[in-house]
């Protein structure tokens, strides 16, 4: 019997498939003792159970590529320090040495031990943690009687399940799953962002789903509108036959925009660079005529090793980047490393109360003696093959900016003096993602060369709302009468000073937001080469003048109805 679900679009994209319905994860294990004198066995073979997952998670990490290892690599890292927590180790230990529990039954104990904990806390995000401590406990449970904890799919089904971690977004993609459907979720998540990235249909909050859906149906969704229909009629597939021809139609047209310019109708050109951090990102982003790398990102030489790399093999990655880009401009950015990008070098901190205001970024490079130096000498002798410009993360202060151009200045001479070659300009840049970096601007825009503004942390700070958290859907948006006013006015500097301003967060890649960045004066974006050609159709469709004439209106808008209402009546 037909029957339909709305939930929100968080992955463009139709499907039509049968249903394969993954209940929540629950360890459902029966209480069992053992013998006191089997107790250190049992606990020999939970420890290599967790080994076992270790190098499993440890082997997923080194096969992991581009987008994928940035993205999918932070929840596997976050993974690895649950399984080396000694909180959690000790209390299984001794679960099985004093209370005579089976490896599996501690495992549950264990497991609803922490969940109580969880449930107690007062911030919904951490609440929601428990599902990270649900996939570890899974996958240690798997490994003891050495089942696939892994998510199975199978060409031509539709996932529909409670959620999904991104860790398994590209095996479920590679298996040839259609679509997934969740009950839960947000479309500014961390999956819906790897599932735009992949290409693969996904709809989130589709509360009454599991409650209705069986294996075996057949569903038709769209990854658009969050529409997903049970046992489609004669109308619904003709309706997806077609929706299925226009997306055929809309990647051919927009194949024929790679070597088209990205000029408004009123003849204004925008630059349109890519974010990266792999050879395949550099090659995409050239076929697509990207006009250079806006974001390269370094943590993926530092994550999952136990040496950091030294100069030469930065030099080496730096200079493949340049080269590849055969003349365009690449924009670098320095280690952006902290514990929620946890590597096994012991540079980044484990144990910070709150990573996300910790040390990180730029903070990190110049705590740590040697880090930055040894990084700036290999983006320094990288500029000898091509224009190479340095980006800072998480600048907060002028301090932090002149301290950095101090070092610059010493590195570029004495690698000149060495007899490498240089060139005559190595652009400086920080990236705008704290507040107080945006509100204190005017006091050292003249120590940098360059701009880019990191939305996804600077919405998240300006707010005081993680875009993690499902319980914050509503509240974590760009779409902020604060957010745009920041915006423009770092914008409206920039210009004035001459300094170029780009975007470098999600926001830039949406095409449903470059109306409204274009309104605010934006002239550079940078972004994800899969949505590349999107957003240089959008782009073509939009009259600037027009657009710039309608800002005072966007600005004066008071809350986030006011500003959907200036992007519908605004959006070609």
């Amino acid at each position: 019997m037909r029957q339909e679900f709305i939930g929100h679009g968080a992955s463009r994209g139709s499907a039509l498939g049968r249903a394969r319905v993954r209940l929540p994860h629950v360890l459902e294990v029966a209480e069992e003792r053992i013998p006191k004198a089997a107790a250190e066995t049992e606990v020999q073979r939970l420890h290599a159970a967790i080994d076992h997952v270790r190098s499993e998670m440890h082997a997923m990490r080194e096969r992991l590529h581009g987008a994928l290892a940035h993205e999918v690599g932070e929840f596997l890292d976050l993974h690895a320090l649950l399984l080396d927590d000694p909180e959690l180790l000790q209390g299984l230990d001794e679960l099985i040495r004093k209370g005579l529990y089976s490896a599996d039954y501690a495992l549950r104990l264990q497991r609803n031990r922490i969940a109580s904990v969880f449930d107690t806390l007062d911030d919904a995000y951490f609440r929601s943690r428990i599902e990270d401590v649900d996939q570890v406990i899974g996958r240690i449970h798997a490994a003891l009687h050495r089942h696939d904890a892994s998510v199975q799919g199978v060409a031509g089904e539709i996932l529909v399940t409670d959620n999904v971690a991104p860790a398994e977004l590209a095996q479920l993609q590679a298996q040839g799953v259609m679509a997934i459907v969740t009950t839960t979720g947000s479309a500014l998540s961390h999956s819906a962002i790897l599932a735009r990235s992949l290409h693969l249909p996904l709809v989130v909050g589709a509360t009454l789903a599991m409650q209705r859906i069986n294996d075996g149906d057949v569903l038709a969704v769209d990854g658009g509108t969050g529409r997903v229909v049970l046992e489609p009629d004669a109308n619904d597939l003709r309706t997806h036959r077609t929706r299925m021809r226009d997306l055929a139609r809309e990647r051919k047209q927009l194949h024929r925009l790679r070597r088209e310019p990205t000029r408004t109708l009123d003849g204004i050109d925008i630059k349109l660079f890519a974010n990266a951090e792999s050879r395949e990102d550099v090659a995409e982003a050239h076929a697509l005529g990207a006009a250079g790398v806006g974001l390269y990102r370094t943590e993926f030489l530092f994550l999952q090793r136990h040496e950091l790399p030294d100069e030469e093999e930065q030099f080496r990655v730096y200079r493949d980047v340049v080269l590849g880009m055969t003349g365009r401009a690449v924009t670098i950015r320095t280690l952006d490393l902290g514990a929620d990008k946890a590597d096994r070098t012991g540079l980044a901190l484990r144990d910070e109360p709150n990573p996300a205001l910790g040390l990180r970024g730029v903070r990190l490079s110049l705590a740590r003696d040697g880090l930055l130096d040894t990084q700036l000498r290999a983006l320094v002798r990288a500029s000898g093959y091509g224009p190479v410009r340095i980006l800072l993360p998480m600048v907060t202060s002028r301090e932090e900016v002149r301290a950095v151009r101090s070092r610059l200045k010493l590195v570029i001479e004495e690698v000149r003096a060495q007899g490498h070659a240089v060139a005559d300009q190595v652009p400086l840049g920080a990236m705008i993602e704290v507040p107080a970096a945006a509100i204190a601007l005017p006091s050292f825009i003249g120590a940098v060369d360059f701009l880019s503004i990191g939305t996804n942390d600077l919405v998240q700070y300006l707010l005081a709302a993680d875009r993690n958290n499902e319980a914050l859907g509503e509240l974590y948006t760009p779409l902020h009468p604060a957010v745009l006013r920041l915006l423009r006015s770092v914008i409206q500097l920039g210009h004035k000073r001459g300094k170029p301003v780009a975007v470098c967060g999600e926001m830039a890649g949406d095409p449903h937001f470059a109306p409204m960045l274009l309104a605010l004066g934006l002239m550079e974006f940078s972004l994800h080469p899969a949505t590349l050609l999107e957003l240089r159709r959008c782009i073509r469709a939009c009259d600037l003048s027009r657009l710039q004439a309608q800002a005072p209106a966007l600005l004066r808008a008071r809350d986030r109805a006011s500003i959907e209402a200036w992007l519908r009546e605004n959006t070609p």
